[in-house]
């Protein structure tokens, strides 16, 4: 039976576990809505910031805006940026009131930084009509994501439990910079794709067969991953499920970008913007934000060290079957 204390803490835990999926979800909308934003090419569609055709209305700008398609892009990813903007504040504000855990304050912390740094980025975009800040937002938008997942990740009863955790063993080992690589080789992919997207033309130039080039290399580090847990840690279902989640993953995003590559070529003779590029592109730059943030979560879990912190802040010993369980 739990102390009083012991369940309100639990409690506002579970709670604020669910602001921060929330904000997550929130922030795959947003992303989603960029995306669009960039395909159908809206970005300048309000050539002025931090006002919208000179007005400081945010919820209604011009007139009946919703129904303008440009206008619908650009100041609907506006409105959803702002929203989790004060999403953002909320949850870091939360965190630093009610986690013990000096770290997890300061991730909080970042996120806001991150959070403001993204909307100056936006607003410098379309002051300067610029396409290289266009690509640096989209990186950056990428960064937030994936402090908000571990952020995510950290208030879970699996890592607050230390459900999960890997024997410092050489196999452990070599999971763990298997799952560094994967975490690193798919965020230059994600920066080669926002090159793409926003400078390089659609699929014209080398960056396109640089792109392919890191698709297969991701493949086969995840690939590497996901043999290694179900090989080497079968007696560890955390591990075991965050390696098949990435597979999973990782195969609707290269089912995706194929799609997205033979559309494309199709679409380059044919007049005018349809909808399948579109709508392939940008579904496979969301699942490469779900890939990121599903490698990181991976990783985050493969590299956890035997100490871990009780929910009170304090560091203590782990439970010993997983232990020796995976030194068996």
């Amino acid at each position: 039976m739990a102390f009083p204390n012991e369940a309100h803490s639990t409690t506002e835990r579970r709670w604020r576990r669910r602001f921060s999926g929330l904000t997550v979800f929130t922030t795959v909308l947003l992303i989603c809505w960029g995306g669009v934003v960039t395909s159908i090419g809206a970005g300048m569609a309000f050539p002025d910031w931090p006002t919208s055709l000179g007005s400081y209305n945010l919820i209604n700008p011009v007139d009946e805006w919703w129904a303008v398609p440009a206008y619908l892009a650009e100041h609907g990813h506006r409105l959803i940026a702002s929203l989790v903007g004060m999403m953002t504040v909320v949850l870091a504000g939360w965190t630093w009131w009610a986690d013990p855990r000096r770290w997890m304050r300061w991730l909080g912390v970042a996120a806001v930084v991150l959070v403001i740094a993204q909307g100056i980025l936006g607003g410098l975009r379309v002051l300067w009509v610029s396409i290289d800040l266009a690509a640096v937002h989209a990186c950056v938008a990428q960064l937030f994501f994936a402090v908000l997942v571990a952020m995510t990740l950290f208030t879970t009863d699996t890592w607050q439990k230390g459900r999960g955790v890997l024997a410092d063993t050489d196999k452990a080992r070599w999971l763990r910079w298997v799952t560094y690589a994967t975490t690193a080789t798919v965020y230059i992919q994600i920066v080669l794709g926002a090159l793409l997207r926003h400078a390089g033309g659609g699929i014209s130039g080398g960056f396109t067969a640089v792109h392919v080039t890191g698709a297969f290399v991701v493949v086969g580090l995840v690939g590497a991953a996901f043999v290694m847990a179900e090989k080497h840690f079968d007696e560890n279902p955390v591990v075991r499920r965050a390696a098949w989640g990435l597979l999973g993953t990782m195969g609707l995003q290269f089912a995706l970008g194929l799609a997205a590559l033979v559309v494309m070529l199709y679409e380059q003779a044919q007049p005018g913007l349809s909808l399948a590029p579109v709508l392939l592109t940008v579904g496979h730059l969301v699942v490469g934000a779900l890939l990121f943030g599903m490698s990181i979560v991976t990783t985050l879990l493969v590299a956890r060290p035997q100490l871990a912190e009780s929910s009170d802040g304090r560091a203590r010993s782990l439970p010993s079957e997983p232990v020796l369980a995976n030194r068996s």
